[in-house]
């Protein structure tokens, strides 16, 4: 798996980072919401860097034809709920032809700090030859990326695949190292280096889906 760490060169993407981790700044529902959404878009330009373009024509008001760039990925963006929604709408505003699939992954906790990962909604288009981009603002421990990922590919056999999160732990990044095809690409904000016994990440941010919606029951 190919990793492209943002934390290795200082940017836009450290600054809105110290935010969302600043717990006196953690109320602020809305600046989280848009921090997530600012790191979608600052993710999504560099990600398309990467990707397939092709030449084309075109005729501008001056009558004068000039060769362009153009996209020539056919992509499905992916996101897992909750927190994941933000995050997916910064992509979208940059990938604004793309498709779209949402996956419903959550931890069932039989005890305090034993759960299993359950996955109970999938809506995605075709993913047979197209590019899929999986996001998902934290990445703990790899289960539920690797469970949606899996449970994606019932949709077709994607071309290539990205998967982008904000805050990654390392023993996540090793497991998707494992887990991952390995011309697959991981894009993250910063590698944590640890885990708690509630497989938080440390020092991370807390819980994303709450801190952008509200606590759940």
């Amino acid at each position: 798996m190919i990793v492209h760490n943002f934390a290795e060169t200082p940017s836009l993407v450290s600054q809105y980072l110290a935010e969302m981790r600043n717990i006196a700044l953690q109320n602020d529902r809305l600046r989280f919401r848009r921090n997530l959404e600012r790191l979608g878009e600052i993710f999504a330009y560099e990600l398309s860097k990467t990707l397939a373009y092709r030449r084309e024509a075109v005729t501008t008001p001056l009558g004068v034809t000039a060769d362009c760039d153009v996209l020539d990925s056919d992509i499905v963006l992916a996101t897992i709920f909750r927190a994941g929604v933000p995050f997916h709408q910064g992509f979208l505003k940059y990938f604004d032809n793309a498709g779209n699939a949402f996956v419903s992954a959550y931890r069932k906790y039989k005890e305090k700090e034993n759960f299993d990962i359950c996955i109970e909604y999938l809506a995605s288009p075709s993913l047979d030859g197209k590019t899929l981009i999986l996001v998902d603002p934290m990445l703990a421990t790899g289960a539920s990326m690797e469970l949606s990922y899996r449970a994606l590919l019932t949709k077709g056999t994607p071309a290539e695949v990205h998967i982008a999160s904000v805050i990654a732990s390392q023993k996540a990044v090793d497991y998707m190292n494992q887990c991952m095809p390995a011309d697959s690409h991981l894009w993250v904000g910063v590698i944590d280096p640890e885990i708690n016994a509630h497989s938080y990440i440390v020092p991370g941010l807390g819980d994303a889906g709450d801190l952008a919606y509200g606590t759940k029951e």
